[in-house]
C-alpha cells in the first residue's frame, strides 16, 4: 500500500438505522495526537516525511494512522487545517494576555511557525490543491483578519501605527519568511521580526 492508496473500508451498517457512530474518545485522542505529530515533523523535515515514522511517534499503529486519514494528502490537509485554524484563531486570547504591541510579537513567531509546518508539506499541498483533491482554503484573508484585530487593539492603546493596512504586514511577513526561508537561523529570524515591530510601532513624539 503506499502513501496515497485508500484503506479499504468496513461496508457493514454502523448501528441501528445505519447512524454513524460517534467517535469513541480515545479514538479522537489518536487523531489529535497524529494531527500534532505530524505537523512537527513536517515542520523538521527537509525532505518526505515518513507516514510510518509519524505513526510511530504518535505511539500508534500504521493501520489506525490510515483509519484517520486514508492517504497522505488527507493527513496534510488535516495538519494544515489545525494549524491554521490554531494561528487565525489566536490573536484575541494574545491580546488578553499581553499588552498589543507585545501579542502581535507573539503572533508573528506562531505564524513563522506556521510557515515552517507549511514548507514541510508543501509538495503535497500545491498538488491536492490543484487537483482539487485538497481543499483551498482562505489562508491569507484569515491571517490578514487576525492582524488586523491586533493592530485595531494596539492603535486604540497607542502601542501600534494607526496608518498601517494589514494586508500590507500580511506580504511583508511572507516576504521574509519564503525569501531564503531554507537559510535563515532562528538568531536571524528573530531580527527580522524585531524590524517588522520597530516599524509598525509609532515614532516617538518630537
Amino acid at each position: 500500500m503506499t502513501s496515497t492508496d485508500p484503506v479499504p473500508h468496513d461496508p457493514r451498517p454502523s448501528g441501528p438505522g445505519n447512524k454513524p457512530r460517534t467517535p469513541r474518545a480515545d479514538a479522537l485522542r489518536n487523531r489529535d495526537k497524529l494531527v500534532r505529530v505530524a505537523g512537527a515533523a513536517f515542520a523538521a523535515a527537509d525532505g518526505t516525511v515518513s507516514l510510518e515514522g509519524i505513526a510511530r511517534d504518535a505511539g500508534v499503529g500504521i493501520g489506525t494512522l490510515y483509519r484517520h486519514f486514508p492517504t497522505r494528502e488527507a493527513l496534510v490537509e488535516a495538519v494544515y487545517a489545525a494549524e491554521l485554524d490554531d494561528v487565525a484563531a489566536s490573536a484575541p486570547a494574545l491580546l488578553r494576555e499581553r499588552t498589543p504591541d507585545a501579542a502581535l510579537r507573539a503572533w508573528i513567531e506562531r505564524y513563522a511557525a506556521f510557515i515552517a509546518t507549511k514548507r514541510g508539506m508543501a509538495d503535497t499541498l500545491r498538488a491536492g490543491w490543484a487537483s482539487g483533491r485538497i481543499a483551498t482554503p482562505a489562508t491569507r484573508e484569515r491571517i490578514t483578519a487576525a492582524i488586523a484585530t491586533i493592530l485595531a487593539a494596539g492603535a486604540e492603546a497607542g502601542a501600534l501605527r494607526a496608518d498601517v493596512e494589514p494586508d500590507d504586514v500580511t506580504v511583508m511577513l511572507l516576504g521574509i519568511f519564503l525569501a531564503g526561508a531554507a537559510d535563515h537561523t532562528s538568531e536571524q529570524t528573530g531580527r527580522l521580526i524585531d524590524l517588522v515591530m520597530d516599524a509598525l510601532r509609532p515614532p516617538p513624539p518630537r
